[in-house]
């Protein structure tokens, strides 16, 4: 019998197996930010050892930063204290920092990919749930707990149990208006924010292959938010054109072998997977959340579920999110006002989602009302916006492209959305105070964004496309 994906990767990386326990694993990359490692430096410390493989874990700062005047103290003191002790950390255990400043710094799970660090076939952690991000590249990537971000610094391994794999199956070519994030939005709309869970999830099917790779990134990227442990696609020739001659691919005869290597790491036809889901990208449109999970999403020209559409053990946590953000079952969120736009983050936070943004507001203007926070996920992304002369076209329609960093995301920086405001956000994360206290989030793609920002209330961008 075949092997998935999942158990080519995982079988090259076992150490050795716990007798009814868990597998050790090799990890080839952990990536560290600010928020999850003082403590695991902490822990490795206080026991007198030091980062085993330090040239196997990259650091760079994230979810405390500010996205306007880098250059200046970080005024906020917990995230000042937070980045300054990942600095130190870094410096004392000689692990490689992007700190605030470098060429290379930005959210971690965008840094990866975009310098190479990120490959096909490797094992990957990080001390942050969306950590799946890099499985498009067809690695297992998964987020952990400050105590294995310490296990992984002190031994370069990690204790882990298998997962049961799930084969999410997309086909078909998808509608004017609708993108890789509407896909996902989509899956995890029918499967509900819990459906993956237990599983590490494979994307394929031609409506998968046929995306890019920043599209595909968003897709695993949100694997986390339908409980799955995280999410891959198989490598072809879109990844390795993406890979090469980035700073940390390899070159020359290495990169042949690699290709070669990489070129292995697929599915076989015999292969059995766990469980298996199948879609067809005709049924999804340009999906907007309304609820306090990820899963409560629906296409935006569709209404809210009514309370009889609603499981019976569902219909308590229906309520309560419905009353958070203000709407009512049975509700169409068309026309209804939003003050808020965010775009970026680890989910859509790359060049192609800033360029997508930018080529629907070309020419228009920023609805008076809107609040827009327009964030590149790291100084590449920032210095190639600029070189396209996207923050011109940005500015001319009355936005500012700011600085990297998680920014409104999650409320760990100066980026946040105020008490009882909507904010349309390409983030993936939609929790009560996800972006501050009391703000209420609808999850969208930066397509759906951009046509909220200049219209200052929720549209359909489909209607707004030539």
């Amino acid at each position: 019998m075949g092997t998935t994906l999942f158990e080519k990767v995982w079988n090259a990386h076992v150490v050795t197996e716990v007798k009814d326990g868990p597998s050790i694993l090799y990890i080839d990359k952990q990536l560290i930010h600010e928020v999850t490692s003082p403590q695991a430096f902490a822990g490795i410390e206080k026991r007198g050892i030091g980062v085993f493989r330090p040239e196997r874990t990259l650091a760079t700062p994230d979810h405390n930063v500010p996205t306007k005047g880098q250059n200046l103290p970080i005024v906020e003191d917990l995230s000042r204290f937070q980045v300054d002790k990942l600095t130190e950390n870094c410096n004392k255990f000689g692990v490689t920092l992007y700190g605030l400043g470098h060429a290379s710094q930005g959210v971690v799970h965008v840094v990866g990919p975009e310098t190479g660090t990120t490959l096909p076939g490797m094992t990957i952690v990080c001390g942050d749930s969306h950590t799946s991000t890099h499985g498009a590249f067809g690695s297992i990537a998964f987020g952990i707990g400050t105590s294995e971000v310490e296990q992984v610094l002190a031994t370069q391994c990690l204790m882990q149990t298998k997962a049961k794999t799930l084969k999410i199956e997309i086909n078909g070519t998808l509608s004017k208006g609708v993108t890789a994030k509407d896909i996902i939005l989509y899956v995890i709309a029918q499967i509900s924010a819990a459906g993956g869970t237990g599983y590490f999830v494979e994307y394929c099917g031609s409506a998968i292959t046929s995306l890019s790779m920043e599209a595909r990134m968003t897709i695993c990227n949100m694997s986390i938010e339908m409980g799955a442990r995280g999410g891959m696609i198989a490598p072809d020739e879109t990844t390795f054109n993406y890979i090469k001659g980035r700073e940390f691919a390899p070159k020359g005869a290495k990169w042949d072998e690699a290709v070669a290597y990489w070129k292995t790491l697929f599915t076989d036809a015999d292969a059995t997977f766990d469980k298996t889901l199948k879609y067809d990208a005709a049924d999804i449109g340009p999906m907007i959340t309304y609820g306090t999970n990820p899963g409560m999403g629906i296409s935006v020209n569709k209404n809210i579920p009514s309370i009889d559409q609603i499981e019976e053990s569902n219909k308590v946590t229906f309520k309560k999110a419905l009353d958070y953000m203000g709407f009512q079952a049975g509700d169409s969120l068309i026309g209804k006002q939003v003050n808020w736009v965010f775009l970026g983050s680890c989910t859509n936070g790359r060049i192609e989602d800033l360029r997508q943004f930018a080529e629907f507001v070309k020419g228009k203007k920023k609805a008076a009302n809107i609040n827009a926070l327009i964030v590149p996920g790291s100084k590449q992304v920032e210095k190639q916006a600029i070189a396209e002369g996207i923050d011109k076209v940005l500015a001319e329609a009355g936005f500012e492209l700011r600085e990297p960093g998680c920014s409104a995301c999650l409320a760990m920086n100066e980026d946040k959305v105020p008490k009882g405001e909507y904010c349309v956000s390409t983030s993936n994360r939609n929790f009560e105070g996800r972006q501050g206290p009391g703000a209420r989030t609808l999850l969208v793609s930066p397509l759906t964004a951009a046509a909220i920002a200049v219209s200052g209330k929720i549209v359909d961008v489909r209607e707004m496309l030539n």
